[in-house]
């Protein structure tokens, strides 16, 4: 075996395995232990504001009619950071982005992996695309002529939560490998894995792993939203996102609201619409925090 870090994983692989904390992760229900864990402390969170402002000063993301998705997602974000540290003072906040500037998205899970995240949190706000309505403009030869416009699409509304889907699962395999082993030859390295069985069964125990954590994750923050606050809820969804995907740990991302809306761009907007996102996501931070470390003990 060519790799060292790789024999280290091999020979470690049992007592690496037995730690892994396996839940149960039905909605709405308390996590079960599957196996017996070492104690396991939830020390560093990512968060990371979504979108941001080129260098070319335009905006990525979705747009409201004075807002814009990139600031409005840096504010929460920057509010979330406060709360943590207030609230859960032994939990560390890294953010991917603390100004309006743009950070591409595999840089965003560079900035989570590089720093042992061991949550991914991802603000985002909604957006519906224009809906394609058929009229009729006028007649000829007696039959009807029509016209196809765009009109805006204001209708969506409430919080929707995305976790990533297996079919990116290789790019998820790729951020694992890179984040449980040390590269000394990532082109070696990689062979070396594929064709160890041990190597292997520890990657597809850590994607088991922190996508059943996602799930129950994602399942305690739409309850806080719509118990808690009485937010309107999409529920939880599987999307193939990059950002998430690229993450080497339990990963998130929370659609706040449809920006493209009115009354939902003033919520978005306003002190006491992000304080409540806020609150609620602290909330939920806070139990699954004391839930898997409990379940570790």
């Amino acid at each position: 075996m060519k790799n060292k870090a790789l024999k280290r994983l091999i020979y470690g692989l049992p007592v690496l395995l037995a730690s892994l904390p396996f839940f149960s992760l039905a909605e709405n229900s308390p996590l079960q232990q599957d196996t017996v864990t070492a104690a396991y402390k939830l020390k560093t969170v990512v968060i990371d504001a979504g979108h941001g402002t080129r260098p070319n000063g335009t905006h990525s993301g979705a747009s409201g009619s004075y807002s814009q998705e990139s600031n409005v997602t840096l504010a929460i974000a920057l509010k979330l950071q406060k709360a943590i540290e207030k609230d859960i003072p032994d939990l560390k906040v890294v953010m991917t982005r603390s100004t309006e500037a743009d950070v591409g998205l595999q840089r965003r899970s560079e900035i989570a992996n590089t720093n042992k995240g061991d949550l991914f949190i991802s603000i985002h706000c909604n957006s519906l695309s224009d809906r394609r309505v058929r009229e009729v403009v006028g007649h000829r030869k007696g039959k009807a002529v029509y016209r196809t416009t765009s009109v805006p699409d204001r209708s969506g509304k409430g919080v929707l939560f995305l976790v990533y889907r297996f079919g990116r699962s290789e790019e998820e395999h790729e951020a694992l490998r890179e984040n449980l082993f040390e590269v000394e030859d990532a082109t070696q390295q990689n062979v070396d894995i594929q064709d160890n069985p041990a190597a292997m069964i520890a990657i597809n125990a850590f994607k088991a792993k922190y996508r059943k954590q996602s799930i129950h994750f994602a399942n305690m923050l739409n309850g806080e939203f719509t118990d808690g606050d009485g937010r309107r809820s999409d529920g939880v969804k599987e999307q193939g996102v990059l950002v998430l995907c690229h993450s080497a740990m339990p990963a998130v991302l929370i659609e706040t609201g449809f920006i493209n809306n009115h009354d939902e761009e003033d919520y978005l907007n306003s002190e006491a619409g992000q304080n409540e996102i806020v609150a609620s996501i602290v909330r939920a931070l806070g139990s699954y925090k004391a839930e898997v470390e409990q379940v570790s003990q």
